[in-house]
Parts: C-alpha cells; structure tokens; sequence
C-alpha cells in the first residue's frame, strides 16, 4: 500500500510550518489515515495519534457518540463523523482531526450503497464534512483506500486555506 508520496509530505510540511497537531477517528477507513499520517516525514512531530472505532459500543465509549442516534443510523451520518471528529480532537488535545465513518461493502443498512462521511475540525470547529459515495461493485478494500486518498487530498485543501490566511 503505498500513499501519494507528494500529498504526504505536503501535509507534513504544511503541519511543521504552521506548528499545528493531528488526530484521527476512523472507521470505514480502518486504521488507513493512521497508516498514511505514520508515514509522513515527522510525523511525530505534529500527529498525536488516532483510534479506530469500528462498533457502536465503541463510538459511544470513546468519542462521545450519542447511542440513540447511531442506532438510527447504523452509526453512519454525516452528524456521527462530525461528532466523531471533536471528539477525537479534544481526546488527543489536537488543533486538527478527521474522522470518517461509513461503508465500504454494499449491506441491507446502506439500502446496497458503498459511501462515507467524513468531517474534519478545526481548534473545536467543524470546517469541512462531505459525503463520499462510490460504484456499488467497489471492493471493500479499493473503496477503502479510495476514501483515504480522497480525503487526504481534501486535508491538504484546507490546510492550503489555512495557510493563505496566515
């Protein structure tokens, strides 16, 4: 599994130039925006970590995710990325986070669809959550990787917005 290499270092330098830190909430995405933020050039200089929170119990336990609500939703919203997303923020005390959630194989509680959301945070402020929605045939694990790539590449345009502001 390899990562666009420029995209990563992009971030890493975007990251040390503002001074700022990271922390991921994953789901649908299964550890894969860990993976690729461990990967970048001093990453332990701006990523704080991350959790994989796979099952309802789990986002109710660890990121503040309300149990009525996911259960409405299979735990798949765009509110329950955005939840996920302060939570995990305030949890690794950063001034960035992503978090995703959503499907990455067509099942009955997605009426057969593959697509997540994912939400990103600024210092205590959602600035930016979409829904991704891909070709039912994806593989799981494509589907995976696709929405890494996709939202790494969405990061890096809101780190540009940042940067053109300072």
């Amino acid at each position: 599994m390899k990562f666009q290499e420029n995209l990563l270092q992009y971030i890493s330098q975007s990251l040390l130039k503002t001074g700022e830190t990271i922390a991921v909430a994953e789901s649908v995405t299964s550890g894969l925006l860990q993976l690729a933020f461990s990967q970048m050039p001093n990453a332990s200089l701006f990523y704080n970590g991350g959790i994989t929170a796979y099952t309802l119990p789990q986002k109710v336990i660890f990121l503040d995710v309300d149990q009525k609500e996911a259960e409405e939703c299979d735990c798949v919203s765009e509110n329950i990325a955005k939840t996920m997303a302060l939570s995990v923020a305030r949890l690794f005390d950063t001034d960035w986070s992503i978090a995703t959630t959503g499907y990455c194989t067509p099942v009955r509680s997605s009426s057969y669809k593959i697509f997540s959301y994912f939400a990103f945070s600024y210092k205590g402020e959602i600035v930016l959550s979409k829904k991704l929605e891909l070709h039912p045939k994806t593989q799981a694990l494509d589907a995976q990787l696709y929405y890494t790539e996709f939202i790494l590449g969405c990061f890096k345009s809101e780190l540009n917005q940042v940067l053109i502001l300072k």
